[in-house]
């Protein structure tokens, strides 16, 4: 079956920078939507990153509004892997990020729209 593996998570200051990376097993992230979410302690999970290729194999990004400027999302098809680049990081950030593919349509940021799901890596961001 699917799996979702997430890695590069940890401890860092406000200002700092991370790259998280999400490892997809028996599933073709070519030409399929995936994303990225985080959740912090008592809040419910959103949505952080998107992407998808649309008309001319032309890839689309979707942000969270709080970190678009700061983090960047890419894929390897080669090494099925989808990065998050988060730079710029703020004590806000810190969150459980999680991989999310398998998409049946609507809003990219809907959780309820995605099949598959990695465990999570934590990202913590100290004053």
């Amino acid at each position: 079956q699917v799996q979702l593996v997430e890695s590069g998570g940890g401890s860092v200051q406000a200002g700092g920078s991370l790259r998280v990376s999400c490892v997809a097993s028996k599933y073709t992230i070519k030409d399929n939507r995936m994303a990225w979410f985080r959740q912090a302690p008592g809040k419910a999970r959103e949505g952080v990153a998107g992407i998808y290729t649309g008309g001319r194999q032309r890839l689309y990004y979707d942000y969270n509004d709080s970190v678009k400027g700061r983090f960047t999302i890419s894929q390897e098809i080669a090494e099925k892997t989808l990065y998050l680049q988060l730079n710029s990081l703020k004590p806000d950030d810190t969150a459980i990020y999680y991989c999310a593919a398998g998409a049946s349509g609507g809003r990219w940021d809907d959780v309820s729209q995605y099949k598959y799901w990695g465990q999570g890596t934590q990202v913590t961001v100290s004053s």
